[in-house]
């Protein structure tokens, strides 16, 4: 019993490093001066009204397809939408793999340089969703619970203490895969490395080549949409 007490603490502090020590905002300030240049963004999309949203993203090792729940996680569905939209994600790669984790992408570019982001978002976290095995969530700093922006993870195994506020929130899950779970363990598998301060890195690149929201349509021709009935 103590040897799984040691082990589930040694975890969650590989989660608080994998998550705390990587910094996560463009360089904006904090406080007044923050606030106030959020305030002054403009509206980035107009507001999604599908209960599910579809997303394609092709990468070097394949392609992964998304289901976006918009219905309990509305803040961070037209979060990862509008950097979609914006091309954000093309070129981007996966940054950290734990293999029995999680694979984290959406913030460096392939010379591992950290690309600038929007200012954070509400974190969802008690929406409902679990960080389970094919589940999406929001990638953040440590002890900063609306600090998520554009990295997300891809939960490769049952991740339930992700949703356990250790530091006043868990870890906001607003999607899941609905196709190309292989895709995601080919990811996994890779070998990885230190590359500068960062730790579990790919040794090669694994690239996500293009992010696209899907219409009706296509995800339907696709089958990633479930008939009723």
């Amino acid at each position: 019993m103590k040897s799984i007490v040691v082990g589930v603490v040694a975890l969650m502090a590989l989660v608080i490093a994998a998550f705390a020590v990587q910094p996560e905002q463009g360089g904006a300030a904090e406080g007044a001066d923050a606030q106030a240049e959020k305030q002054a963004q403009p509206e980035a999309d107009a507001k999604i009204e599908e209960k599910f949203v579809y997303v394609e993203m092709k990468t070097t090792l394949g392609e992964i397809y998304l289901e976006l729940n918009n219905e309990l996680a509305p803040i961070s569905t037209e979060n990862f939408v509008t950097y979609a939209n914006d091309k954000y994600y093309d070129g981007t790669i996966f940054h950290r793999v734990i293999s029995n984790f999680m694979i984290q992408g959406g913030g460096f570019d392939k010379d591992l340089e950290k690309k600038k982001t929007r200012d954070g978002i509400e974190n969802e976290w008690k929406n409902g969703l679990s960080n389970m095995r094919g589940t999406v969530a929001m990638a953040r700093l440590g002890n900063r619970p609306n600090s998520a922006t554009g990295q997300f993870f891809i939960n490769v195994a049952d991740n339930a203490f992700l949703d356990q506020p250790r530091d006043g929130a868990g870890y906001a899950v607003f999607a899941k895969v609905v196709k190309g779970i292989e895709v995601v363990d080919k990811i996994r598998a890779v070998p990885t490395t230190t590359k500068g301060p960062y730790g579990d890195v790919p040794v090669e690149n694994v690239v996500i080549e293009k992010v696209t929201v899907l219409d009706a349509a296509k995800a339907e021709e696709l089958g990633l949409v479930e008939v009723d009935g």
